[in-house]
């Protein structure tokens, strides 16, 4: 393979996953301070993802690093926001 397509696909993911990993660590900090139970799992998606918006980004933009790496981890934030909107409690409106 090309080694430039290499270098400008693997920095660009590198600097995503970054940014999630960076916005992975302020929600884990986050939730230790408030004694919250820590979903590995998720935590290891929102990586995941982030790498994903990096490469993409990296490709979209002509390959900015600043802008890789607040892909990551502006885009890691917004999926999150996307997935608490659709956990929704069912509320009851009713007498006692």
């Amino acid at each position: 393979m090309d080694v430039q397509l290499i270098q400008e696909l693997a920095l660009p993911a590198l600097l995503g996953a970054v940014g999630g990993l960076t916005r992975g660590f302020v929600g884990l900090l986050k939730a230790l301070s408030m004694r919250r139970k820590i979903l590995w799992g998720y935590y290891a998606i929102t990586i995941v993802v982030a790498f994903i918006i990096g490469i993409f980004t990296g490709l979209i933009f002509n390959f900015d690093y600043r802008l890789s790496l607040l892909a990551g981890y502006a885009g890691t934030d917004i999926l999150e926001g996307i997935y608490k909107s659709f956990k929704v409690d069912k509320v009851y409106v009713g007498r006692k």
